[in-house]
């Protein structure tokens, strides 16, 4: 019997360069991953994060992205229905910068650029997961077993040891 597997469209927004590390993006990414959009709307907009209101407008680009693309293509997408897939925030190019150091010197740092990803997916019903679960499961071929292997004692050394000692005295 054929699975009829059907697969789960995914709906992401981007939102690349943006003035903050990549380290500091992840502290509000890892919040939102895993919740349902709703949840994550208003964990993102009570957070004091620097960075949070540029990842809710990136969660809400992916909202509307699922919303767009289901019409134009005729999906049956619920926008209610949505989660956070996955959230990463990845590393951009690094703008070298030279702040004024003592006695005429100069020391160089680095600001980092982030570019945030966030993925929104929709969660399978409850019926379809059901109907997935009671599907017949073919079976394949039993596997081999093996036997544990007995191991011999490796460490005889020690005891011939102490009998020479014994010996000796």
């Amino acid at each position: 019997m054929a699975k009829t597997a059907e697969k789960i469209r995914e709906f992401r927004a981007e939102a690349k360069f943006q003035r903050t590390s990549p380290q500091k993006a992840k502290l509000v990414l890892d919040l939102i991953k895993g919740l349902r959009v709703e949840q994550a709307l208003n964990t993102v907009h009570f957070s004091t994060k620097r960075i949070a209101p540029v990842v809710e407008k990136v969660l809400r680009s992916a909202i509307q992205n699922a919303s767009y693309v289901s019409d134009e293509q005729g999906l049956d997408v619920d926008v209610d229905n949505l989660y956070v897939h996955t959230a990463v925030a990845n590393e951009g190019p690094r703008m070298k910068r030279i702040r004024p150091a003592p006695m005429g010197r100069a020391f160089r740092y680095q600001r980092r650029l982030a570019h945030i990803i966030v993925t929104v997916a929709e969660k399978k019903s409850a019926t379809a997961a059901k109907a997935e679960s009671e599907a017949p499961v073919e079976t394949a071929a039993k596997p081999k077993t093996k036997k544990a292997a007995t191991k011999t004692a490796a460490k005889k050394a020690p005891a011939k040891k102490a009998a020479a000692k014994k010996a000796a005295k």
